[in-house]
């Protein structure tokens, strides 16, 4: 009964009709900001792995689990104009209630601005930042069905202009270890601003999403497929300046066809990402990932780039997890993700 309800929560997500396009229309976006190294290297989205990777739980509250028991997890990402976002976090494992909890903070800073009134005299410089404190547990509903909730609450701080909010992610997790089958589905987001920057109260980033990995029976290889913007069907970027462009040659663009438009809009939703996993204890990972997504929007008309593509490594060694993303988003252009995973309860058995 339980995955049935799953299914057709995942089918309601799918076909939600709306026109409506995602950029630009949300305070608090820095919200669906990778979270870690590891996802950055993974295109930017994943939910579907259950280990002891405690950034995980982020982006599903259901991946907690006691694997991630005293892991202490930190992650900074050097953004683009000397922007600067990460994430920390904390998890706890209770026995006697059998569940597992977590807390931490995802924050984001722009940096310095210089200040000016309208005839642009100097008026110093200002700061602006954005941060979330998150708290979220999980309960294991049986011996493959996990559920969880995050509770985010949120502040924003942009000149003299501030904003606090509160947001919700609801999640469901399927584990079938002996298929070595994943699959995840995921409400993020679910809320809204409690005070506004102005009057008027804007709309925060609400997202489904749902998704499923595979690891392959005689490859250290996991395949993963996220499935993004679920509660939006057209998510095609309608270009205003498209009409005046024209080709190489003078020539201009040839209009797609409604089953160009379909194919490419349906990849937008999805994010492919694969993982080679080394070692008997999986100590040392290759990872690379493919945002369609973000190709179609960042890349440049007749220019070849890998906007849209990602890397990533992680290895362990002792008590210490390093991970690094490496993420493409458009010409000249790429980010760099640093990541460390801490066991404490490993530390305490080496110092008694």
């Amino acid at each position: 009964m339980k995955t049935q309800i799953l299914t057709f929560l995942l089918i309601i997500g799918v076909y939600t009709f709306s026109v409506a396009q995602i950029g630009g229309t949300h305070v608090y976006e820095f919200l669906n900001l990778s979270q870690s190294a590891r996802i950055t290297g993974l295109g930017g989205t994943h939910i579907t792995v259950m280990d002891e990777d405690l950034a995980l739980a982020y982006s599903n509250p259901a991946a907690l689990n006691p694997l991630m028991n005293q892991r202490m997890t930190f992650n900074t990402e050097f953004y683009f104009s000397g922007i600067i976002q990460g994430y920390a976090g904390y998890s706890q494992y209770s026995d006697k209630i059998d569940m597992s909890f977590h807390g931490g903070i995802k924050y984001i800073s722009y940096g310095k601005f210089d200040a000016r009134d309208i005839y642009a005299n100097d008026l110093g410089q200002f700061k602006s930042s954005e941060y979330a404190i998150v708290l979220g547990s999980s309960k294991k509903l049986n011996e493959k069905l996990s559920a969880g909730a995050n509770l985010k609450i949120i502040t924003s701080q942009l000149e003299g202009f501030s904003s606090f909010g509160l947001a919700m992610d609801i999640a469901g997790m399927y584990v079938d270890t002996a298929k070595n089958f994943t699959a995840s589905l995921v409400f993020k987001n679910m809320g809204g601003q409690i005070t506004s920057y102005h009057n008027e109260k804007e709309a925060i980033p609400f997202e489904i999403q749902a998704g499923f990995s595979k690891k392959l029976k005689y490859l250290p290889f996991r395949l993963s497929v996220m499935g993004i913007h679920l509660q939006k069907w057209n998510i095609l970027y309608d270009d205003p300046n498209q009409e005046d462009e024209t080709l190489l040659f003078g020539e201009a663009p040839k209009e797609q066809s409604k089953a160009q438009l379909f194919v490419d809009n349906f990849f937008r939703h999805l994010v492919f990402n694969g993982e080679f996993l080394f070692g008997k204890k999986e100590n040392f990972q290759l990872r690379l990932g493919y945002n369609h997504l973000r190709r179609k929007e960042l890349s440049l008309e007749n220019l070849r780039s890998l906007a849209g593509f990602s890397a990533g490594t992680g290895f362990k060694i002792k008590n210490f997890k390093f991970d690094y993303g490496l993420g493409f988003y458009f010409t000249g252009v790429t980010t760099h993700h640093l990541g460390l995973l801490l066991n404490l309860n490993e530390f305490k058995k080496s110092s008694q």
